[in-house]
C-alpha cells in the first residue's frame, strides 16, 4: 500500500479540520434527508387517510338518509299499494323523500306485475327538455301501468305545490323494473332488507350514482342516489398545487376525479374506466398497484417523482361496492421548505470551515499529543492490555516512525499470546488448523506451510490445512505415502525419524521437482528449505505433521534457520499437537453421540410403520427452515443468527424430538380399529353374533319338528337373521372408525348392545392376576345372562398413582389427563365419534412428548446445549397457548422450538410412507398449514419465511413423490396478514 509522504503539520491539521468539519456536514445532510423523507410519506400517509375518511364519510352521508327515506316509502302506503290510484294517493310522501334528500334523483316503486311508479326531480331545464317537461315542471312522474290487461305508459308533470301540469300518454314507454338488478337484488334479498347496486351512470342526469332498494310484499321501492358530492369533496384538500385526486371503484370505474374532467365517455350506464377516462398520471399509478391494491409510495411518472397512495375507503356498510382512493403530490412539491434548508444548511457550514482556518494555526503547539497517545500505548502493552485501537499513522515522520514501531511491537506480543489462546478456545477443527498455520509461519517467517494428519490406518498423511503467501491455498495440499520407497517428502521423512527433519530442494533435481512441482511453481523460486516435526498427542503417539516452507535465493549459500527458530517452532508444535488431539477426542466423541442419537431415532421409526422415516426427515426440514431464517436479509427474522452451539442443540433436539414414543405401546400407535388392543376384539363379537344366529334358528326348528317342519323353521327365522347381519355389518362398520359417529348411531350401538346372550363358561378362568384382581366379585352363577356389547367394570384399567400429574408439576405441564389409564369397555370404544382412539388412548399418544421432556431433562448435557429439551420438547405447542404439554405461548418458545413445530406438522402431512394414509398433494397441505398459521397453531411468520425462502419446495422435490409436488408457486399459499385498525 503506497503512503503519502508526510506533510507540515499546518497542512496536516488544515486539511483534517477541513476534511472533519465536511464529514460532519455530510452525515448530518444525509441524517436529515432520510428524517425528512419519513416525516414527507408520514404526512402524505396521513393526509391520503384523512381523505379517504371525508370521502367514505361523504359517501355515507348521501346514502344514510336515502336508506331511511326507502325504508320508509316501503313501510307505507306506496308500499301497499296495489293499484297506480293507490300509488298516486302517496305521491306527497315521494315529494318529500325528494325535498328532503338533495341527493336523490328520483324514487320509485315496481311490482312483481311489472307495473312502475317513478317521481324525479326537475332541476334543470336539461332534464325537462329531455323529458318534454313544461318550463314551470318541478317534479316528473313516469309511470306504466301492467295491473290491466294492457300495459299503459305515461308521463306527468307536477309543480312544487303537486298540482298536475300537464298528462302525456307514452305509448311508447314500456318500463318493466323487473329486468333491473335492484329489482331482483332487493327480491333475493327478502322484504325489509334494503339492497344497493354497483355505482354507474345515470342515464337521464349523467351524474354517478348507486339505486337503494328495498323489498316489501310484492313491491319493490328504490330510489336513486347520486354521488355527485364526492367531486365537490376532493376538490377541497390541498396537498400540493399538483396533487391529483380521484375515487374509484376496485374494479377501475371512475367515479371522480378531482380537478379534471373524464377524457372518455362511458359507455351506456357504465361508469368510465380509469385506464381511460382519468388523467395520465392516475392512469399510470392505477395500473401500478399489488394484488392487494396497494402501492409503494414512492413512484416516478413521466420523469417526475410523486408521493402516491391507494387506500380502500372505509364503509360500516356490507351492501355495494367496495371503492378506491388514489392520491398522488410531487415529491419536489412536498418537499420544497426541506430542500431549501438545506441549501441554508449548506451556506452556513461552508461559513464554519472558513472561521476555522485561522483557529488551525493555533493547533501547531499541540505536537506533543500524538506522543502522549504513544506514551499510553507503551504503558497499556506493558500491562499486556492489547485491546485497544493501533496508534494512528501520523503525517509528521519521525512521530509516524514511532506509531509504526509501536504497532509492530504490540502485534508481536499479541501474536504470541493469541497462539496459546487460540489452541485453547477454538472450537471449529478446520478454523483451529488454519489458525495454528498461519501463526506459526508468521512467527517463523516462512513463505508456506502444512499440517498433515495420520490416516485411521496409517498408511497416509492427509493435508488438514495449507497455506501459501499468507493465504490459505487448499489446493497445494498433496496426500503422502508413509510406506513409499525411496520418499523425499519431509512430512514423511519427519514421520521415520520421530524427530525434526530440515532438508533442502532444488528445482533441478528431478525427484524434487516430482514432489514439489507445484510448491516450486506457487513460491516462484528454484530453491526451497523443508522444516517438517513430528506431531505427537498425550500418549506419544504420532498424528501428524507440521511442515515449514522458506523461498532461498537462487544462487548463494542458504541462510541456516537457527537454533532458537526451530527450537520455537519445535515447542510450538507440541502445544498445537495437544490442542489437535483434543479436538480429534471431541469430534470423536460427537460423532458416538450422533451415531447413537440417529439409532435411537431409527428405532422409534422402525418401532411402528406408522411413523415411516418421520424421526429422519423432521430434522432436514428443521436444518431447512432454520438456514432460511438465517439467510433472510428483510422481515421479523433479517437480523436471525444461529451460533455453532444452537445449530448443534437443533441438530440433537430434531433427532431426539419424538424419542418419548419409546414409552408409548405399539398397539396403540398401531391401533388400526376401535376394538383393536393386543388382539382384535371384533372376532369375539362376531362369534357371539353367530351364536345368537344359531339360538334364533334353533328356537324356530324346536317349534317345527320334521323336515318340512324345519324348512318352515328357517323362512321363519330369516328376518330375524337379516336383522342380526345388518346389526352386526353396522357395529363392524363402527369398528373402523371415520370422520363422525353420530348420535343416531350411536344410540343404534346402544340397542343393539343391550340384546341379551347366556354364557354358560367360567369367565374367571385362564385369567392374569392383574385381570383376575379387576374382576368383580362375587361372580354370578352359570348360565348367566350377558349383553351383547357391554362396558364392564373389569375392563377400566385405573392410572397408576404414580403416573398422575399434579397442577404444579415441575415440568409445567399442562395437558388435560384423563381419569383412566385405559377403558377397553366395547361401547365405549365403538362409541368413539371420530377416528379409532379413545380419550385415554389419544393420551397416550400425546403423553410421547412429556416422555420426551422427562427423558430429556434427565441427561447432563453441557451449558450450550441445554435448550435441547426446550426445542425438541416444543413441537406439539401452539404459538396461541393451545398447545401441549405445557400450554406455552409465542412468546414463551424459542424461534428454533417454532421451527420444530413447522417442521414436524409439514413432514407429518406430506409423508406418503404411512400405511394408514396416503401422501397429501402439496397444495393440500400448505392450505391446511396455513389455516394452522392462521388460527395460531404455527408461526405466520416463520411459516411465511419456510414458503418464500424456497425451503418447502427444496424439501418437497426431494422427499415427496413427484405426482404429490402440485405447486410452482408459494405465493398464493402465504398466511393472512394480521388485521390493523385505522
Amino acid at each position: 500500500m503506497t503512503f503519502l509522504k508526510p506533510r507540515t503539520l499546518y497542512v496536516t491539521l488544515s486539511v483534517l479540520m477541513i476534511g472533519l468539519v465536511t464529514l460532519v456536514y455530510g452525515a448530518l445532510l444525509l441524517h436529515e434527508r432520510s428524517r425528512s423523507d419519513r416525516l414527507m410519506l408520514q404526512q402524505a400517509g396521513a393526509a391520503a387517510k384523512r381523505i379517504g375518511r371525508e370521502a367514505a364519510a361523504a359517501v355515507e352521508a348521501e346514502l344514510r338518509p336515502a336508506r331511511v327515506s326507502v325504508a320508509l316509502l316501503a313501510a307505507g302506503a306506496l308500499g301497499r299499494a296495489s293499484n297506480e290510484a293507490e300509488r298516486l294517493k302517496a305521491l306527497p310522501q315521494l315529494a318529500a323523500a325528494l325535498r328532503s334528500n338533495a341527493a336523490l334523483s328520483a324514487v320509485y316503486v315496481g311490482t312483481a306485475r311489472g307495473s312502475f311508479f317513478l317521481l324525479r326531480r326537475l332541476d334543470d331545464a336539461s332534464t325537462r327538455s329531455r323529458m318534454g317537461a313544461p318550463a314551470d315542471a318541478a317534479y316528473g312522474l313516469q309511470s306504466v301501468d301492467r295491473d290491466g290487461a294492457v300495459p299503459r305508459g305515461s308521463y306527468r308533470f307536477f309543480d312544487a305545490g303537486l298540482r298536475e301540469l300537464q298528462w302525456l300518454d307514452r305509448p311508447d314507454y314500456e318500463f318493466d323494473p323487473r329486468t333491473r338488478p335492484w329489482f331482483e337484488l332487493a327480491r333475493q334479498a327478502g322484504d325489509g332488507r334494503a339492497v344497493q347496486s354497483e355505482p354507474y351512470v345515470f342515464f337521464t342526469t349523467g351524474e354517478p350514482g348507486v339505486t337503494l332498494a328495498e323489498a316489501r310484499g310484492g313491491a319493490i321501492v328504490g330510489a336513486d342516489v347520486s354521488l355527485q358530492a364526492l367531486g365537490e369533496m376532493l376538490t377541497r384538500p390541498q396537498i400540493s398545487p399538483s396533487a391529483e385526486l380521484l375515487i374509484a371503484t376496485t374494479g377501475g370505474g371512475l367515479l371522480v376525479q378531482a380537478r379534471h374532467a373524464p377524457t372518455a365517455p362511458s359507455a351506456g350506464r357504465a361508469l368510465p374506466q380509469v385506464s381511460q377516462a382519468a388523467s395520465p398520471l392516475m392512469q399510470a399509478l392505477w395500473v401500478r398497484r399489488d394484488a392487494d391494491g396497494r402501492l409503494t409510495p414512492v413512484q416516478e411518472v413521466m420523469g417526475r417523482e410523486w408521493v402516491a397512495h391507494a387506500l380502500p375507503l372505509a364503509s360500516d356498510r356490507e351492501a355495494g361496492t367496495a371503492l378506491t382512493l388514489l392520491m398522488a403530490a410531487p415529491r419536489d412539491e412536498l418537499q420544497a421548505f426541506q430542500i431549501e434548508s438545506r441549501r441554508h444548511g449548506f451556506y452556513i457550514s461552508l461559513g464554519l470551515m472558513l472561521l476555522l482556518l485561522p483557529i488551525v494555526h493555533q493547533l501547531a503547539d499541540r505536537v506533543s499529543r500524538p506522543l502522549r497517545q504513544l506514551a499510553r500505548q507503551a504503558e497499556a502493552i506493558r500491562h499486556f492490555e492489547f485491546d485497544g485501537p493501533d496508534p494512528r499513522r501520523s503525517l509528521i515522520r519521525e512521530v509516524d516512525r514511532l506509531a509504526q514501531a509501536m504497532a509492530a511491537m504490540k502485534h508481536s506480543l499479541r501474536r504470541f499470546l493469541d497462539i496459546s489462546g487460540a489452541l485453547s478456545a477454538e472450537r471449529d477443527f478446520d478454523t483451529l488448523l488454519d489458525r495454528i498455520l498461519r501463526e506459526t509461519i508468521a512467527v517463523a517467517g516462512a513463505n508456506g506451510g502444512a499440517v498433515h494428519l495420520l490416516s485411521g490406518d496409517g498408511g497416509q498423511l492427509q493435508p488438514a490445512a495449507t497455506r501459501l503467501q499468507d493465504a490459505s491455498a487448499p489446493s497445494f495440499g498433496v496426500t503422502w505415502d508413509v510406506k513409499a520407497v525411496d520418499a523425499v517428502a519431509a512430512p514423511v521423512l519427519a514421520l521415520r525419524a520421530d524427530a525434526p527433519v530440515d532438508i533442502e530442494l532444488n528445482w533441478d533435481n528431478p525427484s524434487h521437482l516430482k514432489a514439489y512441482g507445484q510448491l516450486f511453481a506457487g513460491l516462484s523460486v528454484a530453491r526451497l528449505r523443508l522444516l517438517a516435526l513430528p506431531l505427537k498427542n498425550r500418549q506419544d503417539e504420532t498424528i501428524g505433521t507440521l511442515t515449514m516452507s522458506f523461498a532461498l535465493p537462487d544462487q548463494g549459500p542458504a541462510e541456516p534457520l537457527g537454533g532458537a527458530r526451530v527450537a520455537f517452532v519445535r515447542a510450538l508444535s507440541g502445544t498445537a499437537a495437544l490442542a489437535i488431539d483434543n479436538h480429534l477426542l471431541l469430534n470423536a466423541r460427537k460423532a458416538l453421540l450422533d451415531s447413537f442419537i440417529q439409532l435411537v431415532a431409527g428405532a422409534i421409526d422402525a418401532k411402528s410403520p406408522y411413523t415411516g422415516g418421520h424421526c429422519q426427515r423432521v430434522p432436514e426440514l428443521a436444518r431447512l427452515l432454520a438456514q432460511a431464517a438465517c439467510d433472510a436479509t428483510e422481515g421479523p427474522y433479517a437480523g436471525f443468527t444461529m451460533s455453532a452451539d444452537e445449530w448443534e442443540a437443533l441438530h440433537i433436539a430434531a433427532w431426539l424430538h419424538d424419542c418419548g414414543k419409546v414409552t408409548t405401546p405399539e398397539y396403540v400407535v398401531d391401533k388400526a380399529t376401535k376394538l383393536e388392543t393386543l388382539y382384535n376384539r371384533i372376532h369375539e363379537i362376531r362369534t357371539r353374533f353367530e351364536v345368537l344366529k344359531r339360538d334364533v334358528l334353533i328356537e324356530r326348528q324346536a317349534q317345527h319338528l320334521g323336515a318340512e317342519a324345519s324348512a318352515q323353521a328357517r323362512a321363519d327365522a330369516a328376518p330375524a337373521l337379516a336383522a342380526l347381519d345388518a346389526d352386526y355389518a353396522f357395529v363392524a362398520a363402527c369398528n373402523q372408525g371415520g370422520e363422525f359417529l353420530s348420535p343416531e348411531d350411536q344410540a343404534r350401538l346402544r340397542e343393539i348392545g343391550a340384546r341379551p346372550w347366556q354364557r354358560t363358561l367360567d369367565d374367571s378362568l385362564g385369567l392374569s392376576v392383574e385381570e383376575a384382581r379387576r374382576l368383580p366379585r362375587p361372580r354370578p352363577l352359570l348360565p348367566a345372562p350377558e349383553r351383547l356389547l357391554a362396558d364392564k367394570p373389569e375392563h377400566v384399567q385405573p392410572r397408576p398413582p404414580g403416573e398422575k400429574l399434579d397442577d404444579g408439576n415441575r415440568w409445567g405441564f399442562r395437558m388435560a389427563q384423563p381419569e383412566h389409564l385405559y377403558n377397553r369397555g366395547e361401547l365405549h370404544n365403538l362409541s368413539v365419534s371420530r377416528g379409532t382412539l379413545t380419550e385415554e388412548e389419544r393420551y397416550k399418544i400425546n403423553e410421547h412428548i412429556v416422555q420426551t421432556l422427562k427423558m430429556l431433562a434427565e441427561l447432563p448435557f453441557p451449558r450450550h446445549l441445554r435448550g435441547v429439551p426446550e426445542i425438541a420438547g416444543g413441537h406439539h405447542e401452539r404459538v396461541d397457548g393451545q398447545g401441549y404439554p405445557r400450554g406455552l405461548t409465542r412468546e414463551q418458545m424459542s424461534p428454533q422450538a417454532r421451527m420444530m413445530a413447522i417442521a414436524d406438522v409439514f413432514e407429518a402431512l406430506t409423508a406418503d410412507d404411512r400405511p394408514y394414509k396416503a401422501g397429501k398433494r402439496l397444495s393440500d397441505v400448505l392450505v391446511l398449514m396455513r389455516r394452522m398459521a392462521d388460527e395460531g397453531h404455527l408461526d405466520a411468520e416463520l411459516f411465511e419465511l419456510f414458503l418464500r425462502s424456497g425451503a418447502c419446495l427444496d424439501y418437497a422435490r426431494r422427499f415427496m413423490s413427484t405426482e404429490l409436488v402440485d405447486v410452482a408457486d408459494v405465493g398464493a399459499y402465504l398466511p393472512t396478514p394480521p388485521a390493523t385498525g385505522r
